[in-house]
């Protein structure tokens, strides 16, 4: 894959005579059907949409993963609050049975 992208930002024909070079530059094994698989599997395929796709999603990640953590701190604020008032309410209940 990254063979393939690095021919699309060179502008060269994504095939399977030029992946194989660009490996071989690499001093990479060359899996034949593998490389039949990756040119086959980017046919038809926009590589600048998906790369301005991919881009756009890891913008949006932080402020997703943001949201999620002050959504799970105001969940533990809440749970924090449910056992200060059980504690409290055990307390007096304790205290109850002393003078009970």
């Amino acid at each position: 894959m990254y063979g393939a992208l690095l021919l699309h930002s060179a502008g060269q024909p994504i095939n399977e005579e030029n992946l194989t070079k660009v490996l071989i530059g690499a001093n990479v094994k060359v899996n034949d059907a593998m490389v039949k698989a990756v040119v086959t599997s980017l046919e038809g395929v926009n590589i600048e949409d998906v790369l301005k796709n991919a881009a756009s999603q890891v913008a949006a990640q932080p402020a997703q993963s943001a949201q999620a953590q002050h959504a799970e701190k105001k969940e533990e604020k809440k749970v924090e609050e449910k056992e200060e008032k059980a504690s409290e309410e055990d307390a007096a209940a304790g205290l109850s049975a002393l003078f009970g």
